[in-house]
């Protein structure tokens, strides 16, 4: 899998890149990031990737032309190389929400282009002629798209198989199936006078399992009741 990320601050993207789950990700090719920067698709001799808001207004709006030539060139090597680039996803407050369910949707595309808005966004015509998804990654507003796509890398490239070393710890994450996932333990049994529930230890994994889908069910209940909901929606509509 390749992923483009398009951005005004690409330092602000390397760095995470470099660690965990997404530098081993990486390092074993199962996926291949890219970072490109803005700045290097302008054609002036200041560099100028934004300027002022047609119409007045406060803050500062990312120009078309870069965006423009810099995803056109990612999509033309795509061509020439006979890939697919299945979605170009613009980070934005306004967006759909990102949810496991599109995670695990993208994480079996080809190849992803994700631009990541700052100061007050971009020239709509980007998004008009460009962007095929916008997403969100909550109902609140940071100052540009780098950590979203950053967020939406990770979520994504941990659902490819060979990535995590025990596939099916991203099988029972939280939201995977529409729950939230069981507490978790680990030694010692008993740790300032706090101890391990006894089925844990028990050795009998049909009662683990049969505790951890009590768990489940009772935290989603307590916390996203509206998950519930949405789970019964679907199991009436099969």
């Amino acid at each position: 899998m390749r992923i483009d990320i398009v951005t005004a601050f690409p330092d602000l993207v390397r760095g995470p890149l470099e660690y965990s789950i997404l530098r081993r990700a990486r390092m074993r090719g199962l996926v291949d990031i890219r970072v490109h920067d803005l700045r290097d698709y302008t054609t002036d001799r200041h560099r100028q990737i934004d300027d002022y808001p047609y119409g007045g207004g406060s803050g500062m709006v990312l120009k078309p032309e870069p965006i423009f030539r810099c995803i056109e060139a990612i999509q033309a090597e795509a061509a020439r190389q006979g890939q697919t680039i299945d979605e170009v996803i613009y980070l934005t407050p306004d967006g759909q929400v990102f949810t496991q369910e599109l995670a695990t949707r993208l994480s079996l595309c080809q190849q992803l282009i994700l631009l990541a808005g700052h100061y007050k966004g971009v020239d709509q015509r980007v998004r008009d002629a460009l962007v095929t998804m916008e997403l969100s990654i909550g109902d609140y507003v940071l100052s540009g798209g780098e950590l979203p796509a950053l967020v939406v890398v990770d979520a994504i490239v941990r659902l490819i198989p060979g990535v995590l070393g025990d596939a099916s710890s991203a099988l029972s994450d939280s939201f995977q199936d529409g729950l939230l996932d069981a507490p978790v333990y680990t030694r010692p049994a008993v740790y300032r006078g706090m101890a391990v529930p006894e089925v844990l230890l028990s050795g009998d994994h049909q009662r683990i399992a049969a505790w951890r889908e009590a768990q489940r069910l009772e935290k989603t209940r307590q916390r996203r009741p509206d998950l519930l909901e949405k789970l019964e929606l679907t199991t009436n509509d099969e």
